[in-house]
C-alpha cells in the first residue's frame, strides 16, 4: 500500500474523531436552533399505527372540516409523501367546538409565545415584557418562574390543550421546535408540520389575527455555496436534514395561511445560527469538545464565511414582524431573513468562543474535498451494512458541508421593509455570550 494511502488513512482517523462533535452540535450551524422543545414524546409504536380511518369529521364546524380536508390534501404530496401521512394523518386531536362572544375580541398587546420555556422563547418573553406586552406561555415544561407570565402546559398537537392558550390574543410567536441535534423523523414531523398545522387552525379558532412562525433560513441550503442568499432562493430540493425537510413544510403551511380577508396575517422569520446568553447547545457543547481534545482540526481554509445571529437581534427581528403585520403591508404571507448582517469565517468565529474561554483554537486543516469524500465513503458503508446493522453516522457529507462552505444571507428585505437593524454588532454579542459561560472557563 502507497504510503499517501497510509497517510490518508491515518488523517482519516484523526478527522473521525475531530469532527465527531459536528453532528451533536448541529445547532451551532443551523438557524432554528430553538431549544423550546414544546413538544410531548409519544411511544412512536403507537402512532405508526395511525389510520386515516381515525379522523372524524367535526360536522358542527364545516368550515374547520373543509381546511383540514385541504390541508390534508396538500400534506399528501409534500416530499414526505404517502408513507408519513399513513403514520401521522392525525393532525388534530381533542377538537373543541367554540362561540366567538364579543368579549372574546383579542387583545392587541396581548400575545402567547409557543416553546416560551426555551432557549428563543424564554429571550422573546423578556423582550416583550420590556416592551410592555401581556404575555402568555405556552410550552411543555416550565422553564423559569416570571409571576409577569401566564404559563400553559400542554401537547403542542392537542387543540383542547393549545386553546386556552391563544384565546384573547393577538399575535402568536412559534418558536416551538425540537432542537436540530434529535435526529428523529417521527418527531421532527409531529412537531414542526402537525404540530404547526394544529397551531395554525387553533389560532384561526380563538380568533388570533397574526402569526409569526420562526423558521430557518436552511430551508434553502443544500450544501453549496450560498453568498449574500435572499428569500427568492427556492425550497431546498435535497434538505440536509430530516429537520430542515419538516422547517419547509412547516413555512409552507404557515405562509400558505395568510389571509387577509379573513383577519389573519402570517409571516416567517429565517434566522441562522443563533446563539447568545443561556444557549444550552452551542457553547456547552463546543468547550465539551474541546476539553476532550477534539477541537484541534478545521475543514478547509477557514475562509467560508457564515451567518452567526446573537439571540436579541433574532428576538427584534420576530417583533418587528409583529408590529408591521397589517391587511395592506407588504410584510404578510413572506419570509425574512434575520441575521447579524455580520458574515463571519465560520472556524473564526468557533475560535473566539474557544479562546475567549482559553481554549486553544483549531489550527490543523483538512482540506474540504478529502473531508467531504470520506464522509461519503462512510455513509456509503453505511447504506451496505444497513440490513444487517443500523447505525446513525455522525460524520456525513452534509455535516461536513455546513463546516466547510459559505452560507450568508441578506437581510435587505426586512431592512427595506420592516426598518430591521441589528441592536447588538458580532463584536459585542461574542463578548456576552462568553461572559455569560464564565464558569466554563478553562482551569489551568
Amino acid at each position: 500500500m502507497a504510503p499517501g494511502v497510509h497517510w490518508l488513512m491515518a488523517t482519516s482517523l484523526q478527522m473521525l474523531s475531530a469532527l465527531s462533535f459536528l453532528h451533536a452540535s448541529s445547532s451551532i450551524w443551523k438557524q432554528n436552533f430553538t431549544i423550546s422543545r414544546c413538544y410531548k414524546i409519544h411511544d412512536l409504536s403507537t402512532l405508526t399505527t395511525m389510520k386515516k380511518t381515525d379522523v372524524r369529521p367535526n360536522t358542527s364546524h364545516p368550515k374547520l372540516n373543509a381546511a383540514l380536508c385541504k390541508e390534508n390534501f396538500i400534506a399528501s404530496i409534500t416530499i414526505f409523501g404517502a408513507e408519513m401521512e399513513k403514520a401521522f394523518d392525525e393532525p388534530m386531536r381533542d377538537q373543541v367546538t367554540r362561540t366567538h362572544l364579543t368579549e372574546d375580541i383579542p387583545d392587541a398587546n396581548k400575545c402567547t409565545v409557543i416553546g416560551g420555556s426555551g432557549f428563543l422563547g424564554q429571550h422573546m418573553v423578556e423582550q416583550l415584557l420590556a416592551r410592555g406586552y401581556t404575555v402568555n406561555v405556552f410550552d411543555m415544561r416550565q422553564g423559569f418562574d416570571n409571576p409577569r407570565v401566564q404559563f400553559f402546559l400542554g401537547d403542542l398537537c392537542s387543540q383542547q390543550d393549545l386553546y386556552p392558550a391563544l384565546k384573547g390574543v393577538s399575535t402568536v410567536f412559534h418558536c416551538a421546535s425540537p432542537p436540530p441535534s434529535s435526529n428523529n423523523k417521527e418527531l421532527f414531523y409531529r412537531v414542526n408540520y402537525i404540530g404547526t398545522k394544529n397551531v395554525i387552525e387553533t389560532c384561526k379558532e380563538a380568533g388570533v389575527q397574526k402569526l409569526i412562525l420562526t423558521s430557518s433560513a436552511s430551508v434553502i441550503f443544500e450544501g453549496v455555496n450560498i453568498k449574500n442568499g435572499t428569500e427568492d432562493l427556492p425550497y431546498a430540493m435535497k434538505p440536509i436534514d430530516y429537520y430542515t425537510e419538516t422547517k419547509i413544510l412547516q413555512e409552507r403551511a404557515v405562509l400558505g395561511a395568510n389571509d387577509p380577508e379573513g383577519n389573519f396575517l402570517t409571516i416567517a422569520i429565517r434566522p441562522h445560527g443563533i446563539f447568545g446568553p443561556r444557549d444550552p447547545q452551542l457553547v456547552p457543547i463546543l468547550i465539551e469538545a474541546a476539553r476532550k481534545g477534539k477541537m484541534k482540526f478545521m475543514i478547509g481554509n477557514g475562509e467560508n464565511l457564515v451567518d452567526f445571529t446573537f439571540v436579541e437581534n433574532v428576538v427584534h427581528g420576530h417583533i418587528l414582524a409583529a408590529e408591521h403585520l397589517s391587511r395592506d403591508a407588504a410584510v404578510s404571507g413572506k419570509a425574512f431573513h434575520i441575521t447579524n448582517d455580520e458574515p463571519i469565517p465560520f472556524w473564526t468565529f468557533l475560535s473566539r468562543i474557544l479562546t475567549g474561554l482559553s481554549y486553544e483554537a483549531p489550527k490543523y486543516h483538512i482540506p474540504y474535498w478529502v473531508a467531504y469524500y470520506l464522509a461519503l465513503l462512510l455513509s456509503l458503508l453505511v447504506m451496505v451494512i444497513s440490513p444487517v446493522i443500523q447505525l446513525q453516522p455522525t460524520f456525513t457529507p452534509m455535516r461536513v458541508a455546513l463546516a466547510g462552505t459559505f452560507h450568508y444571507y441578506s437581510c435587505e428585505r426586512a431592512k427595506k421593509v420592516m426598518g430591521y437593524r441589528p441592536l447588538v454588532t458580532m463584536d459585542d454579542a461574542i463578548e456576552r455570550t462568553v461572559q455569560s459561560f464564565h464558569y466554563l472557563r478553562k482551569v489551568e
